[in-house]
């Protein structure tokens, strides 16, 4: 093929688009994590799925869905209010796509019950990939899925919504949820002087009729367009949750006035708004006075997946990173062919290894739960500390891939920046890193032994591991300490990593000893690439990051 010229020079020694890849396929980890727990036999399903989101045409509406950002409309040409927000085609083309594959939806039955083994992990496995090519359309997607949990706390309402929830037609009409072929839900729960302590909420519902009035704000509210939300507000028993649909009953635009669009620094695709509420209408959702608690079902779910996108966003620059190395030549040899580059890669593609071991291991506890009190007892207690480790470890994972593509990693033209600049969010919503330590610590004091049955669990499927033994020793310790929460970072962040060996354990031993080595019976460096692995693991872990 004949290079590209300019007067002054030729284009070569660039690697190419790194384009219609099956994202399924090509990712050894991901096949093997699958297959491990539990999903054997969906291969074809997700290859189809990985094929079409690792096609350049969809890699082009992410691109085309973040460069054009949402646009508030807050009045018509009339000057009647209408609260509206325009998003690019390209964004509606994400989430027709991902509405279509189930990605809101697959793991509930028709009547908002769990649909069980193996649907959590094959979900899991489409929205990581999902993620690799666009974010931001994930929010309400991952909104709508984890409001049934919420929803079965009124179980009228679930009744009323799930026919609607439960279809795969994307309706982006501006129209009561009622009359739609479709729908999306979204959330609004902290306030300007509260943040994460939601107790401190001033927002009001007043009983009017067969519903409330809401009058009050959120300072921060995905995915306004979504048809309706579930909002906490204090009623006359106390902090509640309650089901705010875009139109009220008769059909008019219900009182929810957006005040602006938060100016992100990612998730530029997805609209995130300041929102007053002027005597809205809205239902309840389950009992007044236990808003915390029917919501919280919700955030489980929400949590889970910022733990899957954020790995997802680590094995997409992963992929770009190695892609390019292996095309880019550099004093007279391919990048991925220099020992320290090699070194660098081999070493992010095994913390990658273990973050979709561990992710796809937390599934298959959310797909066991209804049935298996110990895999209840292990979401409950690993959801937050595998949040806050995967997500954590997310930005510092997606600076170090940019430094592999040097400058053109900097760049807007590439997704790397983009990832970059995506990567510091799933830390940050559904519970900050104090937050999930804190919500550790909350779920050994209510189950102890449940929280050491767990414990003994990852000591015996990490037997033999180097460090893993003495990890078990020091994560006791620790929350056995009167001052827990002051060292709680760090036996969080400890028992993530243990947890993280275990589940690499039951894919490919001997990546979880290498995983263990260097992450338990040493303090990872700082630097990935600051490890000494044998040339011959090397080779297999690139070998499998993408063939």
């Amino acid at each position: 093929m004949t290079q590209p010229s300019f007067e002054t020079h030729d284009v070569f020694n660039q690697s190419p688009p790194f384009a219609d890849v099956n994202l399924f396929t090509a990712d050894r980890p991901l096949v093997d994590a699958v297959t491990a727990y539990g999903a054997a036999g969906t291969e074809p399903e997700l290859a189809a799925f990985g094929a079409l989101w690792g096609s350049a045409e969809m890699a082009e509406q992410g691109r085309l869905a973040n460069e054009n950002t949402p646009k508030l409309r807050s009045f018509d040409a009339k000057g009647f209010r209408r609260d509206v927000v325009e998003f690019h085609p390209a964004y509606h083309q994400m989430m027709a796509r991902a509405v279509e594959a189930g990605l809101h939806n697959s793991t509930w039955t028709s009547e908002g019950r769990p649909r069980g083994a193996p649907s959590e992990v094959v979900r899991a496995a489409k929205f990581y990939i999902a993620a690799q090519v666009e974010s931001g359309h994930l929010c309400p997607i991952t909104m709508t899925r984890a409001s049934v949990a919420a929803l079965a706390a009124q179980p009228d309402l679930l009744a009323k919504t799930m026919p609607v929830i439960a279809t795969r037609h994307y309706d982006a009409a501006f129209a009561p949820w009622w009359q739609k072929r479709g729908m999306t839900l979204g959330m609004g729960m902290t306030e300007k002087q509260g943040g994460t302590d939601v107790r401190a909420n001033m927002t009001t519902a007043e009983r009017a009729g067969d519903g409330y009035r809401i009058t009050g704000h959120k300072w921060f509210m995905s995915a306004p367009m979504c048809d309706a939300f579930l909002v906490l507000a204090q009623a006359e028993s106390g902090l509640t949750c309650f089901f705010m649909p875009r139109f009220t009953p008769d059909g008019a635009v219900n009182a929810l006035r957006f005040q602006r669009l938060k100016d992100k620094l990612g998730n530029r695709s997805n609209a995130s708004s300041e929102v007053e509420f002027a005597g809205a209408y809205a239902v309840r959702v389950g009992e007044e006075g236990r808003g915390i608690r029917t919501i919280i079902q919700m955030v489980q779910l929400t949590r889970q997946d910022c733990a899957i996108s954020s790995a997802g966003l680590m094995r997409s620059s992963l992929a770009h990173a190695l892609h390019h190395a292996r095309h880019r030549s550099v004093f007279q040899k391919h990048l991925a062919d220099q020992p320290l580059m090699q070194a660098v890669l081999a070493d992010m593609a095994l913390h990658v290894e273990a973050t979709v071991a561990l992710v796809m291991r937390l599934c298959r506890a959310f797909d066991r739960m209804p049935d298996d009190l110990k895999e209840a007892a292990y979401m409950r207690l690993l959801t937050p500390a595998i949040k806050y480790w995967v997500c954590k470890s997310a930005p510092p994972f997606l600076y170090e891939a940019m430094e592999c593509l040097g400058g053109n990693g900097y760049v807007e033209d590439g997704i790397l920046a983009r990832h970059f600049r995506e990567s510091p969010v799933n830390a940050i919503w559904e519970g900050s890193g104090n937050v999930m330590c804190l919500d550790v610590l909350r779920a050994l004091s209510r189950e102890a032994d449940a929280a050491m049955a767990i414990l003994k669990d990852l000591a015996a499927d990490t037997n033999g591991l180097p460090g893993a033994a003495a990890a078990v020793a020091a994560i006791g310790q620790a929350f056995r300490r009167g001052d827990s929460e002051r060292v709680a970072r760090l036996a969080v962040e400890k028992l993530a990593l243990l947890a993280a060996a275990a589940a690499l354990n039951k894919v490919t031993p001997r990546h979880a000893e290498l995983f263990a080595a260097t992450r338990l019976a040493a303090v990872h460096p700082s630097m990935y690439g600051a490890v000494d692995l044998d040339p011959a693991d090397i080779r297999d872990l690139l070998e499998r990051a993408l063939p």
